[in-house]
């Protein structure tokens, strides 16, 4: 990647991996200067603070909330690229507004998060969490688990991206029937069945959610839509913790309408509900389905090279929005 005549400030936010070395490797080889923030995701008002301090022409951002005044308040910025697919902390009007690009990189980890829905299905069909929870407290009741062919379940997929038709394609193997939703429905899906919503919730056994969170499809999973599914299925979400009414999980787990719930993401993260931790039927991890040690590298290296490429007068690779236009696109699929 060519350097750029225009020597500029790049600004990390924040960072969920030990160091900045990959990133800082990226920028300073085209000799811009990188700063970094607090490794945690930092407040809005951390970070307008250090827009305001730094100045900077690009700003890399995992977590952390970079606003509208974050945003204006660096007369130079061209650029906001997210570490990561979703643009929900990124305030993508005020950077269309302004002239700035906002990116992202929405393939790096589709193997990842296709494979942690796949492991999660397995988790229940064959009871893996719970019997592991069984036997380490001292209980050897293999009469007792209540296990499922998997070959014999209808399996839903709430999104048709990149990363439901790698599921799709990965829960093919296990001969399930499958469904998908998606409000933009391909016009051939070999395998599988397009269904609109409400269709799916009832026809399923399992439930797979890979949309991104919008206004539109906050609480896209409630009450009502929990009431629609089949007795006795599973809930998977490993998108976006807002997809998903919590509560209203956990009352099915408690009325027997739903027998298991598989999160990787939460609204509250990283605060867990402690109704939900103490429901036997649930399996948690800490929002790690996009991770591997390939994925991250790959995800740090390309971000970082979205920002050199814009700072270069290059188009960025991945837009996600038209600067000076409103914005192409709400956000990913991660």
């Amino acid at each position: 990647m060519k350097p750029s005549s225009r020597p500029g400030t790049v600004l990390l936010t924040d960072h969920a991996w030990p160091d900045d070395s990959v990133e800082r490797s990226v920028i300073e080889e085209a000799g811009h200067t990188l700063v970094t923030g607090p490794a945690e995701p930092a407040s809005a008002d951390v970070i307008e603070d250090l827009v305001a301090a730094h100045r900077p022409a690009g700003i890399l951002t995992c977590w952390a909330p970079v606003s509208a005044t974050a945003i204006g308040t660096s007369p130079e910025l061209r650029i906001v690229a997210r570490l990561g697919v979703g643009l929900d902390n990124i305030a993508v009007d005020a950077a269309t507004a302004r002239g700035a690009w906002v990116t992202n990189v929405p393939d790096y980890c589709v193997e990842e998060v296709s494979d942690h829905a796949v492991g999660m299905v397995l988790a229940w069909t064959r009871g893996l969490a719970r019997s592991d929870r069984e036997v380490r407290a001292g209980r050897w009741d293999p009469a007792s688990a209540r296990l499922r062919r998997l070959s014999t379940l209808t399996c839903g997929v709430v999104g048709y991206g990149r990363i439901g038709r790698a599921t799709v394609r990965k829960l093919g193997a296990f001969g399930c029937r499958i469904l998908a939703h998606d409000p933009h429905p391909p016009r051939d899906a070999p395998g599988v069945e397009m269904v609109d919503l409400e269709e799916l919730l009832r026809r399923s056994d399992v439930v797979i959610l890979h949309v991104p969170l919008t206004p539109g499809t906050h609480h896209l999973i409630g009450a009502e839509q929990l009431a629609a599914m089949k007795p006795g299925g599973l809930l998977v979400n490993v998108s976006r913790g807002g997809l998903v009414d919590t509560d209203a999980v956990t009352d099915a787990l408690n009325g027997g309408r739903l027998d298991g719930a598989a999160f990787d993401v939460l609204e509250s993260e990283p605060h867990v509900p402690t109704a939900l931790l103490d429901q036997p039927g649930v399996l948690l991890t800490p929002h790690v389905a996009f991770s591997s040690d390939a994925s991250v590298t790959e995800l740090r290296r390309r971000a970082a090279e979205e920002v050199v490429r814009v700072l270069a007068g290059e188009a960025p690779t991945h837009p996600c929005n038209i600067p000076g236009d409103r914005p192409a696109v709400p956000g990913g699929r991660r």
